[in-house]
């Protein structure tokens, strides 16, 4: 059967279109379009978005990014970043690719050297960043909740909001779970200041704040 698409949003930094596809049609599809940087498959029981990013989307995620790998090393914390490494999990008929994703400690030690991941053997990342300027069709919260990612960090294009995974669902948080001293409030901060800084003084800035915490 040809799935007919939904309505999207075209609006820039990012292009959505939804689909209604078979669990089999979803894997295809990620195997087809490999690692392709620009492009993101969220699936949920049937339903399937497709979403295009560009750069308004990928410096907030970069920078992110950045931010959590500059926490980790400043903390002593092992880190495996997993990028946006497909998760899914056939049971479950879930899957999505996160703009970022980290393991820390012990999970950096389980996933370390896998070329694949399988959420029914192993852990789902620590943490996920999820830029969202636009307004997903699809809901991703409820699906990384479901897969048991215990903190996201949501930028919306305005804030950073962290939330943390209580009894099946997302609690808003101020303090970061998994790389704490970071708060969203702080998040946001170095995350406007990236946009109007050059790169060599905002680390500075970053290390400063960290090691006077």
């Amino acid at each position: 059967m040809t799935a007919e698409p939904m309505p999207t949003s075209l609006a820039l930094p990012e292009q959505r279109v939804l689909l209604n596809v078979s669990w089999e049609t979803y894997q295809r599809l990620v195997a087809e379009h490999g690692e392709s940087p620009g492009t993101r498959l969220t699936y949920d029981g049937g339903q399937l978005e497709i979403m295009v990013v560009y750069v308004g989307h990928e410096d907030p995620n970069r920078t992110l990014a950045l931010l959590v790998e500059i926490v980790a090393e400043e903390t002593n914390r092992d880190l495996l970043a997993a990028g946006s490494a497909t998760f899914q999990r056939r049971d479950l008929e879930k899957g999505f690719e996160p703009d970022s994703s980290f393991y820390f400690d012990e999970r950096a030690e389980q996933v370390r050297g896998k070329n694949q991941l399988d959420l029914e053997v192993d852990p789902p990342a620590d943490l996920v960043i999820e830029i969202d300027m636009t307004r997903s069709s699809l809901p991703r919260l409820p699906i990384f909740a479901a897969v048991g990612v215990p903190e996201v960090w949501r930028y919306d294009g305005s804030c950073v909001v962290f939330y943390r995974l209580v009894e099946g669902g997302y609690v808003e948080v101020e303090r970061s779970i998994a790389l704490p001293p970071l708060t969203s409030r702080q998040a946001t901060l170095f995350l406007a200041e990236s946009q109007r800084e050059r790169r060599p003084a905002w680390l500075r800035r970053v290390r400063e704040w960290l090691r006077g915490q």
